[in-house]
């Protein structure tokens, strides 16, 4: 239990540094002498005003990467853990639990292994497309997908390691 305390501890400090911001850029120390210095071309403000120019962001940077590497593992963990309850199923076990009850309409009663990382996989991909389609199209909430079924697995886990192991 102390080693999933430290997991989800680390998990959550990982979340917290994704969302940090870059630290803006140092001032120069030495201001370019004058005769460094270039003319300045004239601006045409009729056309300046009129079309702004479309802010330019990578899709795939390091915070896109690591909320997905948290959500992916956070939903393979919880299917994992699903399948404790397989486990015990199997071996008769009493008193632990023996059969999926929170999600039951995804991984069954009894779940597979295959139906539950097929669930997993499905789960993964799903808020994969959604956070890729909302940071295409400049969402600022093209993380939220990502964060929900982050939360949504960790969850699961920690319902599953409570109550089956």
């Amino acid at each position: 239990m102390k080693s999933f305390a430290w997991l989800l501890f680390a998990i959550l400090a990982i979340v917290q540094l994704s969302f940090a911001k870059e630290l803006p850029n140092a001032p120069r120390a030495v201001e370019p002498s004058s005769s460094t210095m270039e003319p300045v071309t004239p601006v045409n403000t009729a056309t300046s005003l009129t079309t702004p120019r479309p802010v330019e962001t990578r899709i795939f940077d390091k915070k896109f990467i690591g909320l997905a590497l948290i959500s992916t593992g956070s939903t393979f963990s919880d299917s994992y853990t699903t399948l404790f309850a397989r486990e015990n199923w199997l071996a008769h076990r009493t008193g632990v639990c023996n059969m999926e009850v929170e999600s039951a309409y995804l991984y069954g009663v009894h779940p597979t292994v295959g139906r539950t990382y097929a669930v997993a996989t499905v789960k993964s991909a799903g808020s994969l497309a959604a956070a890729y389609l909302l940071r295409k199209h400049h969402s600022k909430l093209w993380s939220l997908p990502l964060v929900g079924n982050s939360v949504i697995s960790l969850q699961g886990v920690t319902q599953n390691m409570i109550n089956c192991n």
